[in-house]
């Protein structure tokens, strides 16, 4: 919806979460909304991340990338989180970064908003739902609004995530994002957009 603002904040190790937040923010700008992508930063050892070679690709590509702050999330009526998943639960880096909102949360400021997630795993199954479930959590906390994609669309019957958008990209990334799930995304991003918008359509009433 016009005048909509996204924000889509995200941590990725060897590329795929960011590759599907970049298609995140497309479809959110195709949907109206004026959109920030943000990555948060690199919390691992340099030694770490060497020791695998995607790893360090994608560090060397990305690390220039705008970095998300609190004023991200502050200013948006709607917020994606992103994260590989880790042990069943989001990544240190992202947690770090949800972790410092807390002078923006006491104050009220991270409310009322328009939330939901996406994230991958190299592995079937592999923890994506709880995951999500787990970046969930923090919503509560927030006061956010979950707007999970639900089966509200035809195309979540083929992916079959109602909690956000996942993907199983192989141990060596062997699986790359496909048409099911870029279409995942496209609907997840739209939803988010239209119902933040109707949201602050109503406040503003």
């Amino acid at each position: 919806m016009s005048g909509t603002k996204l924000t889509i904040i995200y941590y990725s190790s060897t590329g795929t979460v960011h590759a599907m937040a970049q298609r995140l923010a497309a479809a959110g700008e195709k949907a109206g909304a004026e959109v920030r992508l943000r990555q948060v930063a690199e919390l691992a050892p340099a030694e770490a991340i060497a020791s695998n070679a995607a790893w360090s690709q994608h560090f060397d590509t990305t690390k220039n990338e705008l970095k998300a702050t609190a004023d991200d999330v502050v200013w948006a009526d709607a917020v994606l989180f992103g994260s590989p998943t880790r042990y069943g639960n989001i990544t240190s880096q992202l947690k770090q970064f949800i972790d410092t909102l807390g002078p923006q949360w006491a104050q009220g400021l991270l409310a009322n908003k328009a939330y939901a997630g996406f994230t991958s795993t190299s592995t079937a199954h592999g923890g994506q739902e709880s995951t999500l479930l787990a970046l969930y959590n923090t919503i509560y906390h927030f006061g956010g609004i979950l707007v999970p994609p639900g089966y509200t669309d035809p195309s979540k019957f083929v992916d079959g995530n109602p909690y956000g958008v996942s993907h199983v990209t192989g141990g060596a990334g062997e699986f790359p994002l496909t048409d099911v799930q870029f279409t995942a995304l496209d609907h997840l991003a739209t939803r988010l957009v239209t119902i933040a918008g109707q949201l602050k359509a109503g406040a503003n009433a």
